[in-house]
């Protein structure tokens, strides 16, 4: 198995200028390689990982640089597979608004994409995928930058806790050992 942190995505990822791109998190890229061993340490599926590295890709809705467009699908396809892929663009097409309340919810979650403003449910092991790279990328923003942590405040703390009953074991603990100590009190059992 080829971990993310040693993907040959990181190639791409390079070229399109990840490692020049300012984030909240330092560089792109730097986020990116983060967000990965952060699954990676959760036993995510290998799926989820390389997601990680890539999840930025297309942009977000709290992220909008691009280094791929939309159009490019395929070439990500081919360099990480059609089901990291798959869910790089969920990721990035989620429209945060309508999907981040539901993450806590049981059942399905209400989706709509950002791109075609399309609404779809997203179910079973899809939506824990997602919520687990959600849960990454927003505990690593913690952990590396105090002050978006601050400012995200109350509705980050909400939405990391949230999603508890969709994350495994080990995502859980990370998550509730990192709210504790940048908000004081601890998590739901």
């Amino acid at each position: 198995m080829t971990t993310p942190s040693r993907h040959p995505v990181q190639d791409l990822l390079l070229e399109r200028g990840a490692n020049d791109t300012a984030h909240p998190g330092g560089t792109l890229f730097a986020h990116l390689l983060r967000v990965a061993g952060l699954l990676e340490t959760w036993d995510a599926q290998e799926v989820v990982q390389v997601a990680g590295l890539c999840h930025a890709c297309y942009g977000t809705d709290g992220f909008p640089v691009a280094l791929l467009a939309l159009h490019e699908r395929a070439l990500l396809a081919h360099h990480i597979g059609p089901a990291a892929e798959a869910l790089v663009y969920r990721y990035a097409s989620c429209d945060r608004r309508t999907v981040h309340p539901t993450l806590g919810t049981p059942g399905s979650l209400r989706f709509r994409d950002r791109f075609t403003g399309a609404t779809s449910m997203v179910a079973g092991e899809d939506a824990a995928r997602f919520v687990e790279l959600t849960a990454a990328n927003e505990l690593d923003l913690v952990m590396v930058n105090a002050s978006w942590a601050r400012d995200a405040g109350p509705q980050l703390l909400e939405l990391l806790r949230g999603t508890r009953t969709r994350l495994g074991a080990a995502a859980w603990h990370a998550c509730d050992t990192e709210l504790t100590a940048v908000f004081g009190h601890p998590g739901p059992d």
